[in-house]
């Protein structure tokens, strides 16, 4: 009679290094990594990332960003891991809307998240507007106090949460730490932001002085997410101008972001757009 015992079933290598590159994702600085970034922590040959990531896209797990050919985590994997945050959740949920919102503005948008002391560019469509000046935003480091995005978010943002931010931009030893520790010139300019309902600047941060930019919180449950903006050039238009022209579309991008972050909450979302290759 053949015998009763049990086969051992071999190692499924192929299983061990997908899961290695999830859990390498899930590491990985901001939860983005590039193929050679990938590569290079697991010790998997390139191709073989490739070929793995492109079944794994495939089945929901990641998803690849057109912005700068990274891979993240995809909205299918909160069933399976708790690694995946919130701010990679509101990227996967706001990209299409994001790809909507530059056919209506033309000019480039940038959504962020906060990030210790600074806000961090998480989707963008500066690559596909014929406006951008800047092609490579994805990961770009805003400082809070000087950028539309930083204002929006330190205006709406609990005081307990701004006053520990703050306490933490006044410990440093650069410009935004210098104007962080004159509360009454922060709690001026952020109380401005509330009346007129959005935050702008205009050139203030040294790095980009031609740039404009107007931006509006992102709400979820009674907390901020994050905050998208829209950016001009500051000869093209007045801060004002914009205002007027583009905060009906950048609040109605809002709404419909914040409409699915509610719904993705409940599993009412499924595979999510993306922007234009």
């Amino acid at each position: 009679m053949p015998s009763s015992r049990h086969t051992p079933y071999s190692h499924v290598q192929s299983l061990s290094r997908g899961l290695a590159l999830l859990h390498a994702i899930n590491r990985s600085a901001h939860g983005w990594a590039s193929i050679a970034e990938l590569s290079a922590s697991t010790g998997l040959h390139r191709t073989t990332v490739r070929r793995l990531l492109e079944t794994l896209q495939s089945e929901g797990y990641v998803r690849r960003s057109a912005s700068d050919d990274s891979y993240r985590l995809n909205l299918k994997v909160r069933q399976l891991s708790d690694g995946f945050t919130d701010d990679e959740w509101i990227s996967e949920v706001a990209n299409p809307v994001l790809g909507e919102l530059l056919q209506t503005l033309v000019w480039p948008s940038d959504l962020s998240t906060i990030d210790g002391d600074c806000m961090l560019v998480r989707e963008t469509t500066h690559r596909f507007s014929p406006l951008s000046f800047h092609r490579a935003m994805i990961r770009q480091r805003m400082p809070l106090l000087f950028t539309s995005a930083g204002r929006a978010y330190l205006a709406w943002c609990s005081e307990e949460e701004r006053g520990q931010i703050l306490q933490l931009l006044a410990a440093g030893h650069d410009e935004q730490a210098s104007f962080a520790r004159q509360p009454a010139l922060v709690t001026q300019m952020l109380d401005k932001v509330r009346r007129q309902g959005y935050a702008t600047n205009e050139g203030e941060w040294h790095e980009q002085q031609k740039i404009a930019a107007i931006a509006l919180p992102i709400r979820h449950q009674g907390g901020i997410l994050g905050c998208l903006n829209v950016v001009f050039l500051k000869k093209a238009m007045r801060v004002s101008e914009a205002a007027e022209r583009y905060l009906p579309a950048l609040q109605a991008a809002i709404a419909k972001i914040e409409s699915r972050l509610e719904a993705s909450r409940g599993g009412e979302i499924g595979q999510s757009g993306s922007l234009p290759a």
